[in-house]
């Protein structure tokens, strides 16, 4: 057995090429995904005892860094943050744990778990070898990995291994074997002894673990649950391990157990299915994400269908997880020793994917799986093997696969592992559990319809066998085949000459998926499964209203001056509301056409004056909003801006995306004019390569280049670099110009008299050139073009205008927008459902007496209904809700979990106060919004 612990010291946890160990015993590892900064603590202990319940053995958990770091230097590990208390329940509740302390976790938890203050650090480069970001990393492993360590399995604890980071494969690491590296040391100088481990995300084992010495490559894989091809590809995988006597482990998969079958007909060690157990994003702790083509908002609910729902309901696949770990049970160390081989027939020609494991002393499992919506029969022949059964005869059956399901059969499996003599030939039902009572060996198998077992008892007596239900038994000598038409349960008995017997019991797979073992008696235990009702219940919450003037900024403390605008991260701000307000002066004749905002993300509300423009979701993009309204010469504007979250993943698709973007806005432009540019560009066309400056110089004669439209002349050449220059004269009244490259697919260097200006391309295709122009002086522009054959050039505008100045800078986070709907109680006014609000209103809406039930109910999921409206929801001081009524105009795609409902959890509601806040927001400019209902459904 080889030895890759991550340290010199022993492991309890050693790793082969077909195995993984824990304290010397061979064990599939079932992990589930939970988090306990999704679940009240309250509550932990009950989610731990139902993942057990499901019959997993394991679970992994991130340790999310900025949660822990609430402000820089400003640590807090305490009551629902105590994170050695969760662990410390893990191993009470008999679990071990996948711990992954990141730093970066994704988890599509706000930035990925990096703390935003990083934005800040000059000099950074996050996730890399890089010595600023490590000396902050330092600072957080010093914090969380003595925890793990203190709590790793050899210690007081069950931490079964560490990952370090996640997904690097996914993000531009410039030196993945140093980074991780770096991170190694920094675990092993924590005296962790477990083995570190590293995932892939996409299959970039190098790029994710650096191959650096001493981190255990792991893989996540994410396909559609019926590809036909995924054998093949999870099976490269492991021979790729296997070489270097490593055993398959996959942190991160889909939830279904069908697909874990595949995963372990492949023999991987550990199944790590992603969120089985789902939760709430409290807080502003959403991420902004990349699900929507490419912007998604991620909703409060975190949830993907997991087998426990994020307020601890069981659903139908958590009966999947305890047949499935059943059947691991009864096989044991001889699956947990298995190796997958080649077996004829794999593919998807007859719609079944064909997988064979080789059991550890002697015999296999075959796994036939259902790749298609249709009921498949497959027929099971086959063929005695003399060399394992010299008198069996041929064997042959049919096994019924409904969609969606993988069946592991037996064959030539010996009983020896379970103190029996003899062999289980083959079956078409599979074996799903073996329990010893008193003088009884009950050995139950389940199938979809009609089955047919073939066992060898070497010490059956002559007496005869007993049977019970819808079966036919016929025996040659020791040999038994036993035949059931599927209708209902059906027993076999077969005495043996020691004084025992054997009794076979075959009952469908729905009653299996029920089973809660076998009693005394020998009859199978059933479990009656969870039931929820959906419908709404009267709660007698008392509702009252306070209006918020309109556009003002939600907080009790003055504004700050600010010199420009600024990113919230640069001004101190994390996470929350702000407010920026700003002046604009026109000074041209014709006046103002609109505004155009900078950089904007996430969800902006812009206010002129008293009145309403509307609600965007740029993704830090440059916006134009038209002002068509009669516009004074100078114009008063606040923008409120919610920071819905940093991105979890690095996506270049739109400037928020990346995962060092920063949020809020760059400043706002009065535009007086839009030029457009679409006229009388000089062209050079050259061969692909780096721009060159010299071809923008403004001291450049030009004129024998091509005089065209922007983006023209006709050619067969499939790739080339096109220098576009021409003229522009800027307004002496106006200070402030963006470029903007509307429906371009490709990328342009901007030049302007020969200065570099920056990059534009089709998901940032706005830029800021107000450095380089001069009011009244004219520059040469020049746009040089990487163009491919096909790809279109778009059309050139230039925003001209006046920029916003004396600006004053307001924020409020959890607790400050906690204080002020408190300060604002005191003046509502009793109000009943629908609650409507005139365009771009905002509210406290207060809910009071709402009781908790007599009976434990955990608490209430409360869906809601209307239009136009954004909410942000509070239990007492808490967020447990950020929603966005679907049918708003200006909506962003929702991604991750329920979009129409918040959870309420029990153990946060205090009698005798108002439980719920809400700030109602009026997001359309089409129409007033509207709050229907709130519909509390118990949990």
């Amino acid at each position: 057995m080889a030895n890759n612990s991550s340290s010199e010291t022993a492991s309890p946890v050693q790793l082969a090429s077909n195995l993984l160990s824990v304290k010397g015993s061979p064990e599939i590892i079932l992990c589930a995904s939970l988090f306990y900064f999704r679940i009240p603590r309250a509550y932990w202990k009950e989610r731990l005892e139902q993942i057990k319940f499901c019959g997993y053995n394991c679970i992994d958990v991130y340790f999310p860094w900025n949660y822990h770091e609430e402000e820089e230097g400003l640590w807090n590990f305490s009551g629902e943050k105590d994170a050695g208390h969760f662990l410390d329940l893990a191993a009470e509740a008999g679990l071990w744990v996948v711990a992954r302390p990141g730093p970066y976790i994704c988890s599509e938890w706000d930035g990925g778990a990096l703390p935003s203050y990083l934005l800040n650090k000059e000099g950074i480069r996050l996730r890399d070898q890089e010595p600023v970001y490590l000396s902050y990393v330092a600072k957080w492993f010093d914090r969380i990995l003595p925890i793990l360590s203190s709590r790793q399995l050899g210690a007081a604890g069950t931490v079964l291994c560490v990952q370090l980071e996640n997904e690097l494969d996914f993000y531009g690491c410039r030196n993945p074997h140093g980074y991780l590296s770096s991170l190694r040391d920094m675990a092993l100088a924590q005296g962790l002894t477990v083995p570190l481990i590293a995932c892939a995300g996409q299959g970039g084992k190098e790029q994710a673990t650096g191959n650096a010495e001493g981190i255990v490559p792991a893989f996540n894989f994410y396909p559609h649950d019926r590809d036909p091809a995924f054998e093949e590809k999870v099976l490269a995988y492991r021979a790729i391990l296997a070489e270097q006597d490593l055993p398959l482990m996959v942190t991160e998969t889909n939830r279904s157990h069908y697909l874990l079958r595949r995963l372990l007909s492949c023999g991987a060690k550990l199944l790590g299915p992603y969120l089985q157990a789902s939760g709430t994003n409290f807080g502003f702790s959403n991420a902004a994400n990349n699900w929507g083509n490419p912007l998604s908002f991620l909703t409060s609910d975190y949830d993907f269908g997991g087998m426990i729902s994020p307020e601890g309901h069981l659903r139908k696949e958590a009966y999947e997880a305890r047949l499935l770990s059943r059947m691991i049970r009864t096989y044991g160390r001889a699956l947990a020793e298995a190796v997958p081989e080649d077996v004829a027939g794999c593919g998807s020609e007859t719609g079944v994917a064909r997988q064979a494991l080789r059991l550890s002393g002697g015999g296999r499992l075959l796994f036939y799986t259902n790749l298609t919506d249709e009921m498949q029969v497959v027929d099971i022949t086959a063929q005695a093997d003399p060399a394992q059964d010299p008198k069996a005869p041929d064997f042959s059956g049919i096994c019924t696969l409904p969609p969606g399901r993988s069946a592991a059969l037996p064959e030539q499996v010996p009983l020896s592992r379970w103190n029996l003599q003899g062999t289980l030939v083959s079956s078409t039902a599979e074996l799903e559990e073996i329990q010893h009572i008193d003088k009884t060996t009950y050995m139950v198998f389940a199938a979809e319809g009609s089955a047919c077992i073939q066992i060898r008892l070497e010490q059956a007596s002559e007496e005869s066998q007993e049977a019970k239900g819808v079966l036919q038994i016929v025996r040659d000598g020791t040999l038994f085949t036993i035949s059931s038409s599927g209708e209902g349960e059906s027993k076999c008995r077969i005495p043996l000459h020691t004084g025992q017997a054997v009794e076979l019991i075959l009952i469908p797979r729905s009653k299996a998926l029920l089973s809660d073992g076998i009693g005394p008696d020998g009859t199978i235990r059933m479990l009656t499964p969870h039931e929820y009702s959906s419908d709404p219940v009267q709660t007698g919450v008392k509702w009252s209203l306070q209006q918020i003037p309109l556009g003002i900024p939600i907080t009790a403390a003055a504004p700050d001056p600010l010199a420009e605008a600024a990113a919230l991260e640069t001004l101190g701000v994390s996470k929350g509301y702000a407010w920026y307000q700003a002046a604009t002066e026109v000074r041209t004749p014709g006046g103002r056409m609109g505004l155009l905002v900078e950089r904007g993300s996430d969800a902006i509300s812009v206010y002129a004056g008293d009145r309403y423009l509307g609600t965007l979701t740029p993704g830090g993009q440059t916006v134009y909003i038209p002002d068509p309204a009669l516009h004074p010469m100078r114009q008063q504007w606040t923008l409120r801006v919610e920071q819905w979250g940093h991105t979890n993943f690095d996506d270049p698709r739109l400037p928020s995306l990346h995962l060092n973007a920063k949020k809020g806005i760059a400043g706002l432009t009065a535009v007086t004019r839009i030029h457009q540019l679409g006229a009388n560009w000089r062209l050079f066309r050259s061969p692909p390569g780096m721009p060159d400056p010299a071809l923008a110089s403004p001291e450049l004669d030009d004129r024998a280049w091509t005089m065209t439209g922007f983006g023209g002349w006709m050619t067969s050449e499939p790739r080339s670099l096109d220098y576009f220059r021409r003229q522009f004269l800027p307004s002496p009244e106006a200070d402030s110009w963006i470029l903007h490259l509307n429906g371009i697919e490709t990328i342009v260097h901007v030049f302007i008299d020969g200065a570099e200006a920056g990059t534009v391309h089709p998901f940032d295709p706005t830029l800021n050139v107000s450095a380089y122009l001069q009011p009244g002086r004219e520059s040469i522009i020049t746009l040089c073009m990487e163009r491919f054959l096909g790809l279109k050039a778009g059309s050139v505008q230039l925003y001209e205008g006046s920029k916003a100045e004396d600006w004053l800078f307001s924020a409020s986070g959890e607790s400050q927008l906690h204080e002020h709907a408190a300060a604002a109680f005191p003046h509502s006014h009793p109000a009943s459902f629908p609650i409507g609000l005139a365009q771009g209103g905002t509210a406290w809406l207060y809910g009071k007496d709402l009781a908790v039930p007599d009976d434990g109910g955990k608490g209430w999921r409360v869906r809601v209904k209307g239009h136009g409206m954004k909410l942000t929801v509070f239990v007492h001081d808490r967020i447990v809700g950020r929603l966005w009524t679907e049918d708003s105009e200006s909506r962003p795609v929702f991604a991750g979990g329920d979009p129409h409902s918040f959870y309420v959890p029990g153990c946060w509601v205090r009698q005798g106060e108002v439980q719920l806040s809400l700030l109602l927001e009026a997001v359309d400019t089409g129409r007033p919004a509207s709050l229907e209902a709130l519909e509390f459904i118990p949990v």
